[in-house]
């Protein structure tokens, strides 16, 4: 038995446990010795999403997708379920910070109108009429502070939540993380296509002959696919 395959059965044993830190460092150390297993990136990627290090899961799971087709195929469905896991954990943690952040920004800006608008009614206590207006004014900018971090808020958060189609996956119907194109020009989820292929080794389009080798990644999109995910991590669930 290679030191690798040691190293991963110990990581094993510590993940069975619960110890999910200590599965990480024997994957680590697995990897140092086979660089080249995708098993093992795989292994460490899911105990990094255990310990919450999505930066880390998504960049393991990207060195699964960089090592050749034919090493990686049994991994790709973990994968990309990992990424996506990933991606949606990492944008619900900014969510939660931008929105306290915009809370606690709304309460300094209230707090600092309703100073303002003490001190403007008491400068003008000797004119009964002066005093309300000067109240309804202020209070009217209160309000339009309200109002302007609400329709933020809903923006943010509850806006229109539509995937475009480009990035719909039409095998499986789930966001594409890893996309590749066939010599038609129809690009797929790499995990979907290669489970097609597996069953079917033909074009799900045109029916005709199409192997593994035929596929190509589709760079592009990927990025594009990767860009919308970070700036709408809810799509993950798609």
């Amino acid at each position: 038995m290679s030191r690798a395959i040691q190293l991963k059965e110990e990581g094993n044993r510590h993940f069975q446990k619960g110890d999910y830190l200590g599965a990480e460092s024997f994957y680590s150390q697995a990897i140092i010795q086979d660089p080249k297993n995708p098993a093992l990136y795989t292994n460490r990627a899911m105990a990094r999403l255990k310990l919450s290090l999505w930066d880390s899961v998504i960049t393991d799971c990207q060195s699964v997708l960089a090592l050749p087709s034919t090493a990686s195929a049994t991994s790709l469905p973990a994968v990309t379920a990992a990424v996506l896991q990933a991606k949606k954990a990492r944008w619900e943690q900014r969510e939660k910070r931008r929105v306290r952040e915009d809370q606690d920004l709304e309460r300094t800006m209230l707090r600092l109108l309703e100073a303002e608008r003490a001190a403007d009614v008491a400068a003008a206590a000797d004119d009964e009429s002066e005093r309300q207006i000067v109240d309804e004014d202020a209070r009217a900018r209160e309000e339009q502070l309200r109002t302007v971090f609400e329709r933020s808020r809903l923006l943010g958060g509850d806006g229109r939540r539509e995937v475009p189609d480009w990035a719909i996956d039409d095998i499986s119907f789930g966001f594409m993380v890893d996309p590749v194109v066939t010599k038609t020009g129809k690009s797929y989820e790499r995990a979907s296509i290669m489970e097609h292929l597996r069953r079917h080794p033909c074009d799900p389009l045109t029916r005709e002959p199409l192997a593994a080798a035929d596929l190509r990644p589709n760079m592009a999109l990927r990025q594009a696919c990767e860009e919308f995910l970070t700036d709408n991590g809810w799509a993950a669930d798609w």
